[in-house]
């Protein structure tokens, strides 16, 4: 992966010593801006003229992107070599969507093949009469597939779906009171088989049918794992085993065979269309050159907000309901890829990783977070994410005034409004993004996901650090069981208390 510190220090002096001209003076300077920072790539147009990204900056990060061997590496992950350095492993979830090395590719299509022979034999009633699915999994085995299900199968009468990753009993109980278990096929998620919520999670499910008379329990499960001997001496049926590559990241595998409970739920049709819509994306991503490739304009807005203007938070708010688990999502790829402090050669970081990403809906979002996005003292760069496209048949009214507030709060932070009145004085120069989709389908919601997939590894590699492992989820794990078999005495006081006013002691 290289390091942009070792490789690139004249160009990060020469963008962080940059002038920072305001929003409107960019606009009058760039009068061709719009022509050069909105791209339609795969049914979506993106909108950058609204940061403070100039034409000067774009060169300089062009320029830092080339010193810190972004083409190498990103080529590299679609060679199938070994680009998370820290485990020794590749890095193949474009592989899922046909995008990758050649045998890499096979063994995805086998695999999805095998995925869909499963989800022919569940149509054809071959578990017994199925209506309810209740996939259990954390972390990138539950956020994919829960995003993919609620963007995309509100309309769709196949199956309900219930995606559950809360080891919190009340979350599995929400979804045994609406499921017959009589009619549930239990779907576990888990690239280990061994996570510990999921396969607590997962007896607690089993023991459910059982005691509602289900005759074989086991015989109603699929398990989704890169570790499929692991899964069937946990119980399930290696016929029932959907295999995925260990190459496959938890928060990269929507693609693969965790994302079996939107295949289902969608229809094979729809998952090949998702597939072939991430393709589109990574297809551009390989041979678009920087200044009009999307994940790699919208990396260089990011590391120009975070690494230079020091923000340490980037919103992001989805003007469509059906994208409202989008925010939570990024979340994950964003700050467990990208959240380290150390350099993919082992270095201590000496920049700012990953700002904080958080985000929410509109318009429920400007009645709420945006008084501070406007008058705050913090500065936010905001992406807004819209379909021009309605998904609902109500009247044309609600679409309407959805897409009008979205594209008015753009236009306000930058402008602002002057005011003599303190309190009613918005000083504008605010930044934002917009990505306005044709309309919210799988092709499109593939090819976004993607988007941000490369967004994030492009940021990865133009600071210097491995994208890939998460060793920053592990001590907590450890912590936790370690309490309650260890008994208490190496913790600080204060967990020691927390520890005995709940009666977790050995």
């Amino acid at each position: 992966m290289g390091g942009a510190a070792a490789n690139g220090a004249a160009n990060w002096a020469a963008i962080d010593g940059a002038g920072r001209p305001t929003l409107a003076e960019i606009f009058t300077a760039e009068p061709d801006r719009l022509s050069r920072l909105a791209l339609d790539e795969a049914g979506i147009r993106f909108d950058w003229s609204k940061t403070h990204l100039t034409a000067g900056l774009i060169d300089g990060f062009a320029a830092l992107a080339d010193a810190a061997g972004l083409a190498g590496a990103r080529d590299a992950m679609f060679a199938g070599k070994p680009v998370n350095v820290t485990e020794g492993r590749a890095a193949e979830h474009c592989a899922e969507r046909g995008e990758g090395s050649p045998e890499s590719v096979m063994r995805a299509r086998a695999l999805h093949a095998r995925m869909r022979a499963l989800i022919d034999a569940i149509e054809a009633d071959a578990f017994g009469p199925i209506r309810h699915v209740l996939h259990i999994g954390i972390g990138g085995s539950a956020l994919g597939p829960d995003l993919l299900v609620d963007a995309l199968g509100r309309d769709s009468n196949r199956y309900d779906v219930a995606i559950v990753s809360n080891v919190d009993g009340a979350a599995l109980e929400e979804a045994f009171a609406r499921f017959d278990p009589s009619a549930t096929l239990l779907a576990i998620a888990s690239k280990t088989f061994t996570t510990t919520e999921t396969m607590l999670n997962a007896e607690s499910a089993i023991e459910w049918m059982a005691e509602a008379g289900v005759e074989d329990p086991f015989g109603r499960i699929v398990a989704l794992t890169a570790a499929p001997d692991q899964a069937v001496a946990w119980g399930v049926d290696e016929t029932r085993v959907l295999p995925f590559s260990e190459s496959v990241g938890g928060r990269y595998s929507l693609w693969s065979s965790i994302g079996f409970p939107a295949a289902l739920a969608l229809g094979w049709n729809a998952f090949e269309e998702l597939l072939e819509g991430a393709a589109a994306m990574d297809r551009h991503f390989r041979l678009a050159p920087w200044r009009a490739n999307a994940p790699v304009l919208a990396a260089f807005a990011d590391l120009y907000y975070a690494q230079v203007r020091g923000c340490e938070t980037r919103a992001v708010f989805a003007y469509d309901e059906r994208l409202r688990l989008l925010p939570s999502y990024l979340q994950q790829l964003e700050m467990e890829s990208n959240g380290k402090r150390a350099t993919a050669d082992g270095r201590p970081l000496d920049r700012p990783s990953a700002p904080i990403t958080w985000g929410g809906v509109g318009t429920d979002a400007q009645h709420a977070v945006f008084q501070l996005l406007h008058q705050g003292t913090h500065l936010v760069p905001v992406e807004f994410v819209a379909a021009i496209e309605p998904g609902d048949a109500l009247a044309e009214d609600h679409h309407r005034q959805l897409l009008i507030n979205c594209f008015a709060q753009g236009a306000a932070l930058m402008a602002g409004r002057a005011s003599e009145d303190a309190a009613r004085d918005y000083p504008g120069d605010r930044p934002s993004s917009t990505i306005l989709l044709d309309r919210l389908d799988p092709s499109t919601l593939g090819a976004l996901i993607a988007f941000y997939e490369h967004r994030t590894f492009a940021n990865a590699v133009m600071i210097g650090i491995n994208p890939f492992d998460q060793f920053g989820v592990e001590l907590g794990k450890e912590i936790a069981r370690s309490i309650g078999s260890e008994g208490t005495a190496r913790f600080d006081a204060s967990t020691r208390a927390l520890i005995d006013r709940a009666g977790l002691g050995g």
